[in-house]
């Protein structure tokens, strides 16, 4: 497509582009610009085609070639078109200013040209690096760009878009990987041979490096850094402006706004890259300017003024690169002799710097130690407490990434703690943006993670405040997402106390798990996990948990993507429901293994089989009947000989083959009445598995062959269902005598080789379940442990 269309398009381009600058030139000599226009429509077609020219041109170079900095290979249309783009860009920009106050519609038309052939220039440099390597290109594309964003008003150009794309096309060309030097260093072609694709991008690369040298040499790279910190992350009376009138918004769009969209993001993101790039030359001017500032605004003062705004911007530079000026500062002194004061400074004015300070702590945290850390968690939780709410949200911020930290110490928590959970109950009711109250959502989180069982004596008041955020954020689903999070980590902190919840957890938990619910498509997942974790932490099953299990059928009906947590509420209602669970559930726990075995992968087998085993263990003489649907397949995967070279497959006929066993050891009359279906024997004869004289002596030969590639366990059951086999006076079990013979003597002596070695909980589990402190076993392992050991040994005393 791109060899049929560019040409026409590019010639069609460049003649448009004449003939636009000519008019232009025309027009910008006229005042009567408004009746010429409407006399002849003309000019804006052209300007109309020539957009859409552009972005066709655009898109053949991107899509019509794949990358070469894959391919290495030179896209030629990059060297023909970018150089006359950025001439285009060069002519039209000083018509920006010309017809600013004379023609709407051709000064729209200029800051839209210019803003959309740079973002072109930014586009085919990502897409072709190395094409972009070229004298006519990299070097004149970034030199026009310096100049740009160091000098806009001589060049013309001072509107945000623009400075934005030239912003944005010098920080891509500074981290272009592409142009980083080899360290072995140009490659010389001193032979006839054709160049390997390495040795061209070596080549491209070292060219690149070369060229950025000169045209960003040390004295311009400097000016660039001073240029960014001192003009780009000043705050304008419009920024103040906009603070004072919605303080919130204004927080959100300097913090979380897309770094692309606004020219302070914008030329922070392009200070980073360079000072990475430049770190050892930079460092001493940034703290140079931080000393300058700090100098000319002391701590104490009040008025706005251009110190201190400098300061704000200084402080903002240091924030961002804190990994190389702490090499310079110490914090410590920096804290104690400017910052603490400039925090408790609570003029309004001030609120520039304490704001700008409540980040800087979150970024210098790896700096903050000793007894320094204290009085930084107290001053930011202060901070939590001030007038401004853009401060408050840059406190609720960094206190997050404090009490992450590696080395955070949860007494200091402890002492700030009420104060806290006032301060963001507070936080939560005077904000009012989506973004804002997913933040304090975010901290309280955290807080609940480090509080442990410390939060049982706020647990009613988290209560209301959780049932107040829930019933407000009706409708917005992220929102909720995050509130489902929150409350997973209070009930898990709450433990055996989290019943002091349920008034306000249950009624969300419905709502949540409920299939037919509007919101389920993205509640779901995240409801699962609650009602998991509520289970877990619950002293027992109360009928308001007992009755939510039916909706367990709809979430496994719908989709197997919330299996493993599926099986882990399965197997919390077995452990802990009882043999109430049964009589109440037991349909439903029917539909929900049935559903599962048969129709999941060897994976999701493995996930699920456990928890047959313990119902089994459990209820030996219950269970088996509820679920002889889901055990009838069992034996079909147990009996099939589709586990050759695979061996997930061998693992999943090994560990069915082991329930079936232990179904035969605890409950032989039904194992007897199961083996002895009609419609199951002959439902595996049409599939089309041979059977050797009948289905108990092909579980046999199954145990037999498959006993080497059990776990310690499984091979424990295998022998007891053998060694019951051997009671049963069937004439065929005198061929299998010694194999049989064999095998339980052996596992009595334990001279096996067993295929897993991690069976200390003497029973296939699902997984390992600790207590909440972490310290031992909760009341769920050991159970299963108690149960698992206690059925084996007394099956085996009793054969």
């Amino acid at each position: 497509i791109t060899s049929h269309l560019f040409e026409y398009t590019w010639n069609l381009w460049k003649s448009d582009v004449q003939t636009i600058l000519q008019n232009l030139s025309m027009l910008s000599q006229r005042n009567d610009l408004d009746s010429i226009l409407e006399q002849s429509n003309d000019l804006i077609l052209i300007c109309d085609r020539w957009l859409l020219c552009l972005k066709i041109i655009r898109q053949l170079i991107f899509s019509g070639y794949a990358s070469d900095s894959t391919t290495a290979q030179e896209v030629w249309q990059v060297r023909e078109v970018c150089p006359t783009v950025l001439s285009a860009i060069q002519s039209l920009l000083p018509y920006y200013s010309s017809f600013k106050d004379k023609q709407a519609k051709l000064w729209e038309f200029a800051k839209r040209a210019c803003t959309k052939l740079m973002k072109v220039l930014v586009t085919l440099q990502g897409r072709h690096p190395y094409s972009f390597v070229h004298q006519t290109v990299l070097p004149a594309t970034v030199d026009f760009c310096l100049n740009i964003i160091t000098n806009p008003e001589q060049a013309g150009a001072s509107f945000e878009e623009f400075l934005i794309q030239c912003m944005v096309l010098v920080k891509t060309v500074s981290e272009c990987k592409e142009y980083k030097p080899s360290a072995t260093g140009r490659v010389i072609n001193q032979s006839a041979e054709p160049l390997s694709l390495e040795q061209k991008k070596k080549n491209f690369a070292a060219v690149a490096s070369d060229m950025l040298k000169v045209v960003l040499p040390g004295d311009r790279v400097v000016l660039l850094c001073n240029i960014l910190i001192r003009r780009y992350f000043i705050y304008t009376a419009k920024d103040l402006e906009e603070w004072s009138e919605n303080p919130e918004s204004f927080h959100h769009e300097q913090n979380v706004v897309q770094w692309t969209e606004k020219q302070r993001p914008c030329a922070e993101a392009l200070f980073i890259v360079i000072f990475e790039n430049y770190r050892e030359l930079l460092a001493p001017v940034v703290v140079s300017i931080l000393r300058e500032a700090m100098s000319v605004s002391p701590p104490l003062e009040t008025d706005v003024t251009s110190g201190m705004l400098l300061k704000d911007a200084a402080y903002t530079a240091a924030g961002h690169v804190y990994y190389e000026l702490s090499n310079y500062l110490s914090f410590n002194e920096w804290f104690h002799g400017s910052l603490s004061i400039e925090i408790s400074n609570g003029h309004p004015n001030m609120r520039i710097i304490r704001r700008k300070v409540a980040l800087l702590l979150g970024q210098w945290i790896s700096e903050i130690k000793g007894d320094t850390r204290k009085l930084v968690y107290r001053a930011l939780v202060a901070l939590l407490q001030d007038n401004d709410i853009a401060v408050r949200l840059a406190a609720c911020s960094s206190l997050c990434y404090l009490f992450q930290e590696s080395s955070f110490s949860e007494l200091d928590l402890f002492e700030c703690l009420p104060t806290c959970w006032t301060m963001c109950f507070k936080l939560t009711e005077d904000v009012q943006e989506f973004d804002s109250k997913v933040q304090v959502l975010n901290f309280i989180s955290v807080l609940l993670e480090h509080v442990g069982d410390k939060v049982i004596p706020f647990a009613s008041q988290l209560s209301q405040f959780f049932q107040k955020i829930w019933d407000e954020s009706a409708g917005e689903s992220l929102l909720q997402i995050q509130l489902l999070t929150a409350l997973r980590t209070f009930v898990s902190s709450l433990g055996y106390q989290s019943p002091l919840s349920y008034h306000m957890l249950m009624p969300i938990l419905q709502s949540g798990v409920n299939v037919d619910s509007p919101d389920a498509l993205n509640l779901l997942e995240d409801s699962v996990l609650l009602w998991e974790a509520t289970l877990s932490n619950a002293p027992s099953i109360v009928s308001q948990l007992m009755d939510l299990f039916p909706y367990l059928v709809g979430i496994v009906n719908r989709s197997f993507d919330h299996l493993e947590v599926g099986v882990n509420i399965v197997e919390d209602y077995t452990i802990f429901g009882g043999s109430e669970f049964l009589k109440s559930h037991g349909t439903s726990l029917a539909n929900v293994l049935d559903t599962i075995v048969g129709n999941v992968n060897d994976k999701g087998l493995l996930t699920t089989l456990p928890v047959i085993d313990l119902l089994i263990q459990l209820f030996p003489q219950e269970a088996p009947p509820l679920i002889s649907s889901a055990l009838q397949k069992l034996i079909f995967i147990s009996l099939s000989r589709d586990d050759e070279h695979n061996p997930s497959r061998t693992t999943v006929r090994a560990s069915s083959g082991a329930i079936l066993a232990r179904l035969l050891v605890m409950n032989t009359n039904f194992s007897a009445q199961l083996l002895s279906e009609p419609a199951l024997l002959a439902n595996i004869q049409q599939s089309g598995i041979s059977l050797k004289d009948n289905l108990l002596l092909s579980l046999v030969d199954m145990w037999i062959d498959k006993v080497d590639n059990a776990t310690a366990i499984q091979q424990k059951e295998y022998a007891m269902a053998l060694s019951v086999v051997l009671t049963l006076q069937i004439p065929q079990v005198i061929d299998k005598l010694d194999d049989i013979l064999s095998v339980c003597t052996t596992v009595i002596i334990g001279g096996r080789e067993v295929k897993t070695e991690d069976d200390s909980s003497g029973d296939i589990t699902s997984s390992s379940w600790l207590g909440n402190d972490n310290s031992g076993y909760s009341s769920k392992f050991l159970k299963k442990r108690q149960v698992s050991c206690v059925s084996l040994n007394i099956s085996f005393l009793n054969n």
